[in-house]
């Protein structure tokens, strides 16, 4: 089956994705891509799996809006990007069916693609978005949502509360599939199984991390929640506990300064580490935490538990119904302060159980592969098609 997936962008961990796809489907993928945008290691990377199926573009033109970057929440900016010869290469490739990402960016091309061909190309497009995320989201945005759905033969969701804003909000009733959005899980517990005591106790003595150990790992951003964390922290009196920060972004001096007024010893901003050298830090920790007030589908909470932590999860994380269970982790609201602290101190009441949750939390990411993704939207494909 040919299956061409248009996508501005992507990043490592979609390659294992495309790699099983690509052999699902005979070795039919084509991949149409941004190469401005996309990493040049990446790049080479799907250039490996693929060869001249990868195919990328150059030359975008964006026509109005504002440029939105990954701090900023969601619908607070927009853009309308065209690209030259998109449509064009999405033809060449004659798919019998076509994958997309989202609404906007690249996916008008297909949207076109699929209103006006006469060979009964079908189109899946791949979404992450929850009713939380789409709160803002405006009459405009949801009616457009609504009129182009008659040209989306199916949608692959990130999990439940990406179903629920579909089915609820656009009041979409095609096929849905789940399970498109994977971490590189494997590479993260190969390296934190491979991370030695010396490592481990090199960094408990450098950042002085005393008892229950809870990470956090991402960016030091107000979408991030961390403010709202460490204001929980100070009131909760953490005694035997510390909180590690491994990040950089605008707010680091905000959060310095919130430390260094309150006098937070046992809160440590280790700053920016290398993604390939995390390892230790997660062997390190008793405890994975995030306290986001907005996220699709946050992939450092697969990677976290498949380093074997225990996750403590904001509720306005759209991953949590499928990641976070109470036999591997807690949820908590972090524009709720008692939620929050309720949340820190029942880590800290279960520190003799906090290795066998994680290793739940090993169990439960197990079943989120590049394999299962791809099995998802490959059988999602076969569906359609026989539809036809």
């Amino acid at each position: 089956m040919r299956i061409t997936w248009v996508t501005r962008s992507f990043l490592d961990y979609r390659i294992p994705v495309y790699e099983a796809l690509d052999k699902l489907c005979g070795h039919k993928l084509t991949v149409i891509y941004n190469g401005e945008v996309v990493p040049q290691r990446c790049q080479d990377k799907l250039s490996r799996v693929l060869g001249e199926r990868a195919i990328p573009l150059s030359g975008e033109i964006r026509l109005t809006g504002v440029a939105k970057d990954n701090a900023t929440m969601a619908n607070r900016g927009f853009r309308i990007p065209l690209q030259k010869g998109l449509i064009r290469a999405i033809r060449e490739s004659e798919p019998e069916v076509l994958l997309s990402d989202g609404f906007f960016q690249w996916t008008y091309a297909p949207l076109w693609v699929r209103a006006f061909n006469t060979k009964h190309i079908k189109h899946i497009m791949c979404y992450e978005r929850t009713p939380h995320t789409e709160r803002n989201a405006g009459k405009l945005r949801t009616l457009y949502r609504k009129f182009v759905s008659r040209w989306i033969d199916a949608i692959d969701c990130n999990g439940s509360l990406t179903a629920n804003y579909v089915t609820d909000a656009l009041k979409y009733n095609k096929p849905l599939a789940f399970g498109h959005m994977t971490a590189e899980t494997e590479g993260v517990a190969k390296r934190t199984n491979m991370a030695t005591q010396q490592q481990v106790d090199e960094i408990k003595t450098s950042y002085n991390l005393q008892g229950i150990v809870f990470l956090y790992i991402g960016q030091l951003i107000p979408r991030k929640g961390i403010m709202e964390l460490l204001k929980a922290w100070l009131y909760a009196d953490m005694k035997n506990a510390t909180l590690l920060l491994v990040g950089d972004g605008e707010q680091k001096d905000e959060i310095h300064d919130f430390i260094n007024l309150h006098h937070l010893t046992n809160v440590v901003v280790a700053g920016s580490v290398n993604y390939d050298d995390l390892g230790p830090y997660y062997k390190a920790a008793d405890c994975f935490i995030i306290p986001t007030l907005e996220d699709n589908w946050s992939l450092v909470v697969p990677e976290a538990m498949s380093a074997g932590l225990p996750v403590a999860c904001s509720i306005y994380n759209g991953c949590h119904p499928e990641l976070v269970h109470h036999e591997n982790g807690w949820t908590f609201d972090p524009l709720d302060s008692q939620s929050v602290i309720k949340t820190l101190k029942a880590v800290s009441s279960k520190k003799e159980y906090l290795k066998e949750m994680g290793n739940e939390s090993k169990r439960i990411v197990s079943k989120h592969t590049p394999a299962h993704a791809a099995e998802e939207l490959y059988s999602l494909c076969e569906a359609i098609v026989k539809k036809r």
